[in-house]
């Protein structure tokens, strides 16, 4: 039996189509079964503030609360002080333990973020002349020394607002050595270290 000339160019039309449907659908399930290549990961600071174990240090303010070493502390103020360009704060804290004091931190960018926490220290006679000075066995030599402005809120020990003047020594391994001269007063010194990235837990207050 004959096939008709028209019948066999259908024949062949339909065995075209019906190959270029296996074809697609054999690309489609490669595609869905092919595992999804992650997004490239963008390029990034390993000291950005992000990599606080909670909470920006930068944003700290009156009404925070502060983990750090296994005590929690209470934001009691802050002082925002500036110097030209460059502006950094200072955070009052008080200790949530019947023996727990009231210490600083102080919080800037130079232009790393720096993090330090700071406890008083009684100077008797010392004063901030000498470019190196040995504390209780640890050397500090002298770092910066100028005038600051500073707004003051919450409860600070100081007025609304003023000038401070300051001496920064820098000791070994993230120590510190500052002086501080609120408004021509007299000198007062507090001894910090480096808070490492990380150890610091911020709980905002009812205002954050």
């Amino acid at each position: 039996m004959e096939v008709p000339v028209g019948g066999t160019a259908i024949v062949i039309l339909l065995a075209l189509i019906l190959v270029a449907l296996v074809v697609l659908i054999a690309v489609l399930l490669r595609r869905r079964s092919a595992p999804a290549r992650p997004a490239p990961t963008p390029p990034r600071d390993p000291f950005a503030a992000e990599d606080q174990a909670a909470g920006d240090p930068r944003t700290l303010k009156a009404g925070d609360m502060v983990e750090y070493l296994g005590t929690r502390y209470f934001v009691r103020g802050s002082l925002r002080l500036r110097e030209g360009g460059f502006t950094w704060s200072e955070h009052l804290l008080d200790a949530d333990t019947a023996e727990g004091g009231k210490v600083w931190v102080s919080v800037e960018e130079d232009p790393d973020l720096e993090v330090v926490w700071w406890t008083e220290y009684d100077i008797g006679d010392l004063t901030p002349g000498e470019r190196t000075i040995v504390v209780e066995g640890v050397e500090y030599r002298r770092d910066e020394h100028g005038t600051a402005d500073y707004t003051s809120e919450g409860t600070t020990g100081v007025g609304v607002q003023g000038r401070v003047e300051y001496v920064d020594y820098e000791g070994p391994r993230g120590k510190y050595l500052s002086f501080e001269q609120y408004g021509g007063g007299p000198w007062e010194a507090g001894l910090g270290e480096r808070v490492p990235t990380g150890s610091m837990t911020i709980y905002p207050g009812s205002g954050g």
